[in-house]
């Protein structure tokens, strides 16, 4: 099972301010340029089994209007979580340790996830669980809020595949695990 970490952080790390507010990236769809290239998201999302997101994550995508995934949506969540009519078989809920999603998913045929989300992206790093992560820094400082990583209990190496330059000064960097 593979999983890729696909997100971006203001130039100091956060990947959102502390009440959840992201208008800091400016528009959806300002990082595409003239071909339709959108930093990679669209291949990543057509080569992937699942996105795996925790519901702080989930709530936010809601409040984007249209559902923008076509792929299977897994909320982490040990609370009761209540899903809009039109997205009923387009979401469902889990609970427990990331080995554990990882194994229900792959029991049910999958190979890539995508994981999203900071508290869920913090825990499947710290179990192990990442080996794509692509990290799209935003030529903004926020100065506080939701970091994209947090305390772990070893060092974690990454191995760097790439970094390009995106429009609007968008700096966009590849790394994989170090096996």
């Amino acid at each position: 099972m593979k999983a890729t970490v696909f997100c971006a952080t203001s130039l100091d790390g956060y990947i959102a301010r502390s009440d959840g507010d992201i208008s800091w990236l400016g528009e959806p769809g300002a990082d595409e340029d003239e071909s339709g290239d959108n930093g990679g998201f669209t291949p990543l999302m057509e080569s992937i089994d699942y996105l795996v997101m925790g519901r702080n994550t989930y709530e936010k995508v809601l409040t984007f209007g249209d559902w923008p995934y076509a792929k299977p949506v897994v909320v982490l969540t040990s609370r009761e979580l209540a899903v809009p009519k039109h997205l009923s078989g387009k979401i469902e809920t889990m609970s427990g340790s990331p080995a554990d999603i990882v194994a229900t998913l792959a029991s049910r045929g999958a190979k890539h996830l995508y994981v999203d989300g900071g508290n869920t992206i913090q825990r499947f790093l710290r179990a192990g669980l990442i080996h794509n992560l692509i990290v799209t820094t935003v030529p903004v400082l926020i100065g506080s809020g939701i970091p994209l990583f947090s305390e772990v209990d070893a060092d974690i190496q990454r191995q760097h595949v790439a970094t390009r330059t995106l429009t609007r000064g968008l700096v966009q960097s590849e790394y994989v695990v170090v096996r």
